[in-house]
């Protein structure tokens, strides 16, 4: 496993959003820096992710200073939203649980609901230390989340995603493959690691920082979005379903929470401590 590095890094400013992949980022201890603390929320104050909104793939998402985000999108013109000032929260709901956030500026709202021609709002988490627990079940006591899914980071390794591409070759629907690994959403992508290493990463060491590997990542149909056009197929989950059905998931990648943190680069040797 010596030979293991990380072989890119990817931030979400965006719930949903295409992000930027940074040659370097600081981990915080709900994941790596400014990684989904941004949202969309439709009328009823539900999170929209490519679930609902597929377009939202066609989306990007880019950090300033100060907590700033800029975001593009096909047909509009570019926008800089600030960090809202504090003030009062509004509850969201991700998942049908309830997290406390900030609503962003009116010039935002009306900027999303343009876009996806459906009324929605941008909202911001403020105190991920403080707003979203990780799910009790495999927390441990003070561990916290931004707006991603359940957990701080997802790893994935380019030798799964190589032989996932091969099944996917010998399956049903060939001509969609191969799958690039920007649909899976990955914060770490890993190079050197044999295929399924990370089913088994208890915790590893990536530059300054440690991770606790928590469990297998349960894949949505976001995954059968290209990301490039925001149309739908039907792989990889007729494929994980046949081959990688780990529990009640269709997995691919590793959930994982910062044990130590610190700084992580491209290059960096990821070692597996247990």
């Amino acid at each position: 496993m010596s030979n293991s590095y990380v072989q890119s890094l990817h931030v979400y400013p965006v719930k949903s959003m295409a992000g930027i992949a940074p040659d370097a980022m600081t981990v915080e201890p709900w994941g790596l820096s400014g990684d989904r603390r941004w949202a969309v929320i439709d009328t009823e104050g539900t999170v929209i992710t490519q679930r609902q909104q597929a377009r939202l793939a066609l989306a990007s998402a880019r950090p300033l200073d100060g907590g700033r985000v800029a975001l593009s999108a096909p047909g509009m013109a570019d926008l800089v939203v600030e960090a809202p000032e504090p003030g009062p929260l509004e509850p969201v709901v991700l998942f049908g649980k309830k997290i406390e956030t900030l609503v962003a500026s009116t010039a935002a709202a009306d900027w999303l609901s343009a876009y996806l021609g459906v009324p929605a709002r941008l909202v911001y988490l403020d105190d991920p230390a403080v707003r979203r627990p990780v799910d009790p079940d495999y927390a441990l006591p003070g561990e916290t989340v931004s707006l991603a899914d359940a957990y701080p980071l997802l790893v994935t390794t380019l030798a799964s995603l190589d032989a996932l591409n091969a099944l996917i070759a010998e399956g049903d629907h060939p001509q969609e493959g191969p799958l690039p690994m920007n649909r899976f959403r990955p914060s770490l992508v890993v190079a050197g690691a044999e295929a399924w290493a990370e089913d088994g990463w208890r915790r590893i060491a990536v530059g300054d920082a440690v991770f606790r590997g928590v469990r297998e990542c349960g894949r949505c149909i976001v995954t059968t979005t290209d990301q490039s056009t925001a149309e739908r197929g039907k792989e990889p989950l007729k494929t994980l379903a046949k081959h990688r059905r780990i529990g009640k998931s269709l997995a691919f990648g590793r959930q994982v929470v910062p044990v130590t943190l610190g700084t992580v680069r491209v290059g960096d040797e990821v070692r597996v401590l247990e």
